[in-house]
Formats: structure tokens, sequence, C-alpha cells
């Protein structure tokens, strides 16, 4: 598989020295970003993860098309995301359309659509600070790569002598699969993919917010040889979903045909959330 370059992306993405820009949470006037990590920092906590699985991962809430699923994110706007407040059909929009402009596959375009599905979850009553913003491993160390790092002080995992140690209740080397992350509408809409997508599009969706690993390089003791294969294709989707945001959303009206064509050809036509 071939490294995307920047002279091999679409001009729909940000150019390269704009790109310095993104993801900068120490600019002034984003106390948003700084309130949703300190709440999501503090709560997320193995035993939250897991009550959270116990409580989602039925996906007995209620049937809704894809379609009526993706309206909903058009009322929802990233309290994590320091870079945009457009609401988040604008960026899938923008995604899947720089994905598609480079002339990836079909499956490929679709992931960029629907990446951020799992933010339903809000929809159904969840804080955005469990459904939103970046993901991380729970049930060891906290990396200090990720983003403010400082909150995690306020997690009473921190002080548990069984989970603040490099590897805490796993193994080196046990996979990704194995390790409980953060919960939150990656590992949500991941689980609902899991018949439906290839291997490559559910690591992009189940780690697209895990920064700590795919750009920053940590957490590679707990990954094995499936992860280390398909890292470059979290990293091959990562430019398309942060560098196409701007303040120009493609008009839905206009590209809702293709994409309705698109969800039927891998989605059923009504989904179990």
């Amino acid at each position: 598989m071939n490294a995307i370059t920047p002279q091999h992306q679409t001009a729909l993405l940000a150019s390269e020295p704009d790109r310095a820009a993104y993801r900068d949470y120490d600019q002034p006037g984003i106390d948003r970003v700084r309130n949703f990590y300190r709440n999501n920092h503090q709560h997320q906590t193995l035993d939250f993860v897991l009550k959270k699985k116990a409580q989602w991962l039925g996906f007995t809430q209620r049937e809704m098309t894809p379609w009526a699923a993706l309206e909903f994110l058009n009322t929802l706007v990233d309290e994590s995301d320091p870079d945009i407040e457009l609401p988040q059909i604008s960026h899938l929009l923008q995604t899947a359309e720089a994905i598609r402009a480079d002339g990836h596959p079909d499956w490929f375009v679709l992931t960029g659509f629907i990446h951020d599905l799992g933010k339903v979850l809000c929809l159904f009553g969840e804080p955005q600070w469990a459904v939103v913003g970046d993901t991380f491993p729970v049930g060891c160390r906290f990396s200090e790569r990720i983003v403010y790092p400082e909150y995690f002080a306020l997690n009473p995992d921190s002080a548990d002598a069984r989970y603040n140690s490099e590897n805490g209740i796993y193994t080196p080397g046990c996979g990704l699969d194995a390790v409980h992350m953060s919960w939150g509408h990656d590992e949500y809409l991941y689980q609902l993919m899991k018949p439906h997508l290839p291997l490559p599009a559910l690591y992009m969706i189940r780690y697209h917010s895990f920064y700590a690993w795919h750009r920053e390089g940590e957490y590679g003791h707990l990954t094995d040889a499936q992860d280390r294969a398909h890292l470059e294709w979290v990293q091959r989707f990562n430019p398309y979903d942060l560098y196409s945001k701007n303040d120009r959303p493609p008009v839905l009206a206009e590209l809702k045909p293709y994409y309705e064509d698109l969800m039927a050809r891998y989605l059923p036509a009504q989904l179990k959330l």
C-alpha cells in the first residue's frame, strides 16, 4: 500500500503550510474544548467503559434508516473540535468528497461519509464527553501525548495500581482488539458496521480518533501484527478527516442522491441502533 503524499492529495484538503493551524489546543477562546476534555478525562475510567459497552452494544434503542441517523448529525456541533463549528454532516460531506476526489474505492468514500455516524449516541441522551473527542486505552497508564493530559489527574484510575502501570490489565502484544478504549462513537460504530465493511474501513472507524497511536506513536507495545499492518490505513484516512475541514461545506441537496445510492450498496435499509 503506497503512502499518500501531499502532491497526491486533492485540493479539497488544506495545503501543507496551513495544516499547522489544525488541532491547536492552545489557541485562545476554546474554553468549550478544555471543559470538554476535563470531563472526558475525569470520567472515562475502565469501569465506566465496561458499563457503556453493556448499555449500548446490544443495539436495542431504535431502528432508523442510515440517512435519518445522518440527518440527526445536522443538529450536532462537536464540542471537542477546535478547528470548526459546522454541523457534523457538513464535516462528513467534506471528508467523503475529498476522498472521492482522489479516486479511492467506494467503500473508502462511504467510510468517510459515515465515520462519525456513531455520534447518534447524543440523540439517545449521552453527554458529548462520552461520545466525541480523542480516544485512548483505559485500564493502563494514560499517555502524556494525549491532548490535555493534566486532566487525567482527576481520573481515579490514575491512582489505582491495577491500572496505572504501562501495561495495566493487558499483556504486551495482546492486540488492540483486546484493549478497552475510552467510550465513544468510534467503538459504537465499529461494532455496528462489523458485518458490512472491509477490515481496513473498520480500522479507520474504530481508531480514527486514537491520535496517541496513529499520530504520536504511543501504545505500540499493546499492538499485534494485524494492528501494525492496518495502522497505515488509519493514517491514510486521517488527512481527509482532519484537513478537509473548512467553513465552505458542500451542498447537501446536490450530493444526497449519490450518497443514498452508496449507502444502499453496503448498508441495510434499517440500522438497529
